[in-house]
């Protein structure tokens, strides 16, 4: 074999490693790519859209991610929502919360860390917010487990005039304010 063929048969060789590898790269490329839009496209599907508020509560960093329910006229309290239950205070995976410093909740602390928000609605008086350490939960409250509480208080609930179609969990003054339907839920957060 001479030089010249040589050099031939390594060019061509080159050329097709060159465009072999520059497809793998393509492919992997429009894989990315593919799997991106089917997330963006299971986020826009979910009846229940995925909510993350981030702010600060008297200085330090605050975090509240949950799946924002709709009313869609539904009885809500007492139905969809029964009294006396826990409740994962959204829809799909449980609701999580985040502190990156350790706050006082209804006068009460609660350690810097992550956890998973539950409610107990009642029909009259206080309802219970709890705290819970196992904060991702796939199923909500149907793997929600009580010893791993890390803290329950309770809130007074107010009722508004207006309706709210979703739900909403909002970092404004006290601290946390959950709303859907005609419900206000403050919780004071220091």
């Amino acid at each position: 074999m001479s030089i010249r063929q040589s050099i031939w048969i390594v060019a061509v060789a080159g050329v097709f490693l060159f465009s072999c590898s520059s497809q793998k790269a393509e492919e992997s490329e429009m894989e990315s790519m593919t799997e991106a839009m089917n997330e963006d496209s299971d986020e826009e599907s979910r009846p229940s859209p995925l909510e993350v508020k981030s702010g600060q509560i008297s200085g330090k960093e605050f975090k509240v991610q949950y799946g924002s329910p709709a009313v869609k006229d539904r009885e809500i309290w007492g139905d969809l929502v029964p009294y006396n239950v826990v409740w994962r205070t959204g829809a799909n995976e449980a609701t999580f919360v985040e502190l990156a410093q350790d706050m006082t909740v209804e006068g009460q602390t609660l350690p810097a860390g992550k956890y998973s928000l539950f409610t107990i609605p009642k029909e009259s008086g206080k309802w219970t917010v709890i705290f819970n350490s196992e904060w991702d939960l796939e199923h909500g409250h149907f793997q929600y487990d009580e010893k791993n509480d890390v803290l329950r208080v309770e809130v007074t609930p107010s009722w508004e005039a207006m309706a709210q179609e979703r739900l909403s969990i909002d970092i404004e003054s006290p601290g946390m304010v959950i709303r859907w339907e005609k419900l206000k839920l403050p919780v004071s957060i220091q």
